[in-house]
């Protein structure tokens, strides 16, 4: 049986704990910073169904030393074809944000150590996430990460009639 993820605090520094019922609203409030295009009341609704799949996703929040969260991460379990990995199940990388006045400080690298060690207590061997051709800063942020480019992809998509 997997561990319940736990609070990593590395002395007086950010801590990284689990989000929670107790945290949603700040998650919720975070998730709108990275993903501003659905309303605060969809992520919230989201982030809550998320605490119900613990075995299959997880999500962290980084919290400053004077307790405000200023990022998180989210993962999620891929059974699929995960590109660039050869084995199942995938750790995938659904979600990273660190608010703007608080990056370049190490905050991200910790989220990442939370996700891949709850990756890692469910038998996770690999850990994937992608980034948009024109996010270049987050390219480099996963580079710095220890992530490897493993190919490029342009989706395509073509409505279908219904005459």
């Amino acid at each position: 049986m997997p561990a319940e993820p736990r609070p990593v605090n590395d002395g007086n520094g950010p801590r990284i704990e689990p989000c929670t019922l107790q945290s949603l609203e700040e998650w919720a409030n975070l998730r709108h910073a990275l993903w501003p295009e659905a309303p605060v009341q969809d992520h919230r609704s989201e982030a809550a169904a998320m605490l119900w799949e613990q075995k299959k996703a997880a999500a962290f929040l980084v919290r400053l030393p004077d307790g405000t969260a200023a990022g998180f991460a989210e993962v999620a379990l891929r059974h699929d074809y995960v590109n660039g990995c050869t084995t199942s199940p995938v750790a995938f990388l659904e979600g990273i944000y660190v608010e703007p006045e608080h990056r370049r400080r190490g905050l991200a690298r910790l989220l990442c150590r939370a996700v891949e060690n709850w990756a890692m207590h469910l038998g996770c061997r690999e850990f994937a996430s992608d980034a948009l051709l024109e996010n270049t800063a987050s390219q480099n942020m996963h580079k710095a990460l220890g992530f490897e480019e493993t190919e490029r992809v342009v989706y395509y998509r073509k409505p279908l009639s219904t005459s």
